[in-house]
C-alpha cells in the first residue's frame, strides 16, 4: 500500500510572498510613523505656547494690560510665572497685543529643516474685552497647529 506524505512547512514561494507584503507594509507605514513623530515633538511647543498664552490671558485679566515683553526663560518665568523647557524652542512674548512666537529648534536629525522655523500664537481683544488667540508662523502647513 502507497502512504503518501503530509506537507510539512511552507513552500519557498509563500515564504517569498509574506517577506514581499511585510516589506511593502513598512515602505508605507516608516514615512508615517516619521510624521507622526514629528507632530508629537511639537505638539510639545503648542502645548507650551498654550501655557504661555493662558499666562498672557490671566495677566491681562487682572492688569488690564498687556504684559511686558520676554526674551529669555528667566523673564517668562519671573513675569508670567511660566515655567517653559527649552529643549524643542525658544519662546519669546511682546508686544501689544502680546505675540507669543517659538523658534524650532533640534525638532528632529529626520527633518532637519524644521528647525529656524517659526510658530506664532497673536492675540487680540473683542469688544467685551475677551482674549482670542490666532495661529501663524511659516511652520509649514502639515505641521501647523489645527485649532
Amino acid at each position: 500500500m502507497l502512504r503518501t506524505r503530509k506537507q510539512r512547512g511552507f513552500t519557498l514561494i509563500e515564504l517569498l510572498i509574506v517577506i514581499a507584503i511585510i516589506g511593502i507594509l513598512a515602505a508605507v507605514a516608516m514615512p508615517m510613523y516619521r510624521a507622526q513623530t514629528l507632530k508629537a515633538k511639537l505638539s510639545e511647543v503648542t502645548n507650551t505656547m498654550g501655557t504661555i498664552a493662558s499666562a498672557v490671558d490671566t495677566y491681562f485679566m487682572t492688569s488690564n494690560a498687556w504684559p511686558p515683553a520676554c526674551a529669555s526663560v528667566l523673564a517668562l518665568q519671573t513675569d508670567l510665572g511660566v515655567n517653559v523647557p527649552t529643549d524643542r524652542a525658544t519662546f519669546v512674548t511682546g508686544g501689544s497685543p502680546t505675540v507669543v512666537t517659538a523658534t524650532i529648534q533640534n525638532i528632529s536629525t529626520i527633518n532637519p529643516q524644521l528647525d529656524g522655523n517659526t510658530i506664532t500664537l497673536t492675540a487680540s481683544t473683542s469688544a467685551g474685552g475677551a482674549v482670542t488667540w490666532t495661529w501663524g508662523g511659516n511652520l509649514p502647513a502639515p505641521f501647523m497647529p489645527k485649532r
